[in-house]
């Protein structure tokens, strides 16, 4: 029977089979790799993965595309875990092998899904997802550009990225109404900073106001840290905007804060 997509799980189905091959040579899977794809829905990805590894994990929120996936493959081939990938433990399926990530991925939980992996990524090594490519040119954007933000931060932390391929709506059934692109996210040996919550914390705080000056935004509150920001150190300007300051100088700063915090007696 005909699958109707759910709009309140952002279903839209990857049917453009030269996309598909496109993704799997991107990925290019070898015999061994624990791949994991995250939103299976139709199985058409699954499809072309399957051809070049003999077993797959995937992770699917509707119940009624689990049973049609597992109806298709048997659990040796293809285990379908049935459960929200923004609550779900990816660290239970590394064992004693990291994990290769992949997927089409909801465009309503892209941003969310890619931070909240950010506490798995000692064991991934790396990730293939197609996305909104507002959200790739977000990802991959450099300090200096519009599309530099905290999401830029927070993933290039933590990962060398790089934007792939863009996908036009008609690749899809239904076709968003946006265009998609495919981004690879290797997972780096070493984050740029050592803590995720002290850089996470800052960058909340740096972006809230993104268009103000460091001077009368950031600047203020790193005082009432106890971190000195006009140390050269950090080679901030005070007239300058967050999208302005490098990654490697929040990763100096985020690194700071920690040292502070971990150096502070226990309360």
């Amino acid at each position: 029977m005909k699958h109707a997509p759910r709009k309140r799980f952002g279903q839209h189905f990857l049917t453009d089979h030269s996309v598909i091959a496109a993704i799997v040579s991107a990925i290019a899977p070898r015999a061994g790799e624990r791949l994991v794809e995250i939103g299976p829905g139709l199985g058409a990805l699954t499809v072309g993965l399957l051809e070049r590894t003999e077993r797959l994990e995937a992770v699917e929120i509707d119940r009624d595309l689990v049973a049609r996936l597992r109806h298709r493959w048997p659990a040796e081939r293809l285990m379908v875990h049935e459960a929200d990938a923004l609550a779900f433990d990816f660290k239970t399926l590394a064992g004693s092998d990291r994990l290769r990530l992949v997927g089409n991925l909801p465009y309503n939980i892209s941003s969310p899904l890619l931070i909240g992996l950010l506490s798995s990524r000692k064991v991934i090594i790396d990730q293939h997802f197609m996305l909104q490519k507002e959200v790739v040119d977000r990802i991959v954007a450099r300090h200096g550009c519009a599309d530099y933000g905290r999401l830029s931060v927070m993933l290039q932390a933590h990962h060398h990225v790089e934007q792939l391929f863009d996908v036009p709506p008609e690749a899809f059934d239904p076709p968003p109404r946006v265009e998609s692109s495919v981004v690879r996210l290797i997972t780096r040996p070493e984050p740029m900073a050592r803590d995720l919550d002290s850089l996470e914390r800052l960058m909340a705080i740096a972006f809230a106001q993104r268009r103000k000056m460091l001077r009368g935004t950031l600047m203020p509150w790193l005082r009432s840290q106890g971190l000195d920001p006009e140390d050269p150190r950090f080679a901030l300007e005070p007239t300058a905007r967050p999208e302005e300051v490098a990654v490697t100088q929040w990763a100096g700063l985020a690194d700071a804060l920690f040292s502070l915090r971990s150096a502070a007696p226990a309360r």
